[in-house]
């Protein structure tokens, strides 16, 4: 009898089976191709958003590729919403081991523009949100002794821009929280990471029109995919990076480089 043969052990660490990850902002874009690409890897997806549509053919789409996956509406601009996401998302099988804090708004414009009402909506889904989902759902984790959070920022977090400050300096916050919450849950198995992507074709860039100029300046010639950045988050969320904490890594094209 021939035995079957035995995965190389870096196949066996991109897996992610049994593990649920909670994707958040999944249904479209950047977080549509990360709740597709962990579904392939082996883990149950909770594909989240506030579109019920687009939400319910995402997992979909999952479930015909053989993934597992469950979608749950949730609105992350208020306090309410983000402990209603992850009471339930705790329900669908009991823990979440990958949370992706994918979720979020950008707006670009003069500081003199800004309203109260426009920097709280920026700063409730980007920074408020993620912080409170891994004060819900991380500690459990860490009781465990595993378990995986990246996050999703942006080239603006990183330097300073005469329209993006608002959303910049949200992103920038999420950066440096990547880093503390690093050194306080790493001690206990709790890896946590950060993908920073560059300009990606999506439907809220509009799947790169405008953007020739920017894609030309890019060392890399060309605007980013989806699949690009989802297959970071992919790499950062299993035990391929387990002595990976506290890092970003940029998903850019060279804009970092350049």
């Amino acid at each position: 009898m021939i035995e079957p043969a035995t995965p190389p052990v870096s196949a066996v660490r991109t897996r992610l089976d049994g593990r649920t990850a909670l994707v958040t902002g999944s249904t479209s874009g950047i977080g549509h191709a990360v709740a597709d690409l962990l579904a392939e890897r082996g883990a149950h997806v909770i594909v989240s958003g506030r579109d019920p549509g687009r939400g319910h053919a995402a997992v979909t789409g999952i479930q015909a590729r053989g993934g597992h996956a469950d979608f749950l509406a949730a609105d992350l601009t208020t306090d309410t919403g983000t402990a209603d996401l992850a009471e339930r998302a705790l329900g669908v099988t009991g823990r979440i081991d990958v949370l992706v804090n994918n979720a979020g708004v950008f707006t670009f414009g003069p500081t003199a523009d800004t309203t109260a009402a426009g920097f709280d909506a920026v700063y409730d889904l980007n920074v408020k949100a993620p912080y409170f989902l891994v004060q819900a759902l991380v500690p459990a984790m860490a009781e465990r002794g595993s378990g995986a959070v990246v996050n999703i920022l942006t080239g603006a977090a990183h330097r300073g821009s005469v329209a993006a400050g608002l959303y910049g300096s949200s992103k920038a916050a999420l950066l440096l929280l990547t880093q503390s919450w690093a050194a306080e849950f790493g001690p206990s198995g709790v890896r946590v990471n950060a993908v920073s992507p560059g300009p990606v074709r999506t439907e809220g860039t509009g799947y790169g029109a405008g953007l020739d100029a920017v894609a030309a300046a890019l060392p890399a010639r060309r605007l980013g995919e989806p699949a690009e950045v989802a297959a970071a988050v992919a790499f950062l969320a299993a035990d391929e990076a387990a002595y990976v904490h506290g890092a970003v890594l940029p998903v850019d094209g060279g804009a970092t480089a350049a």
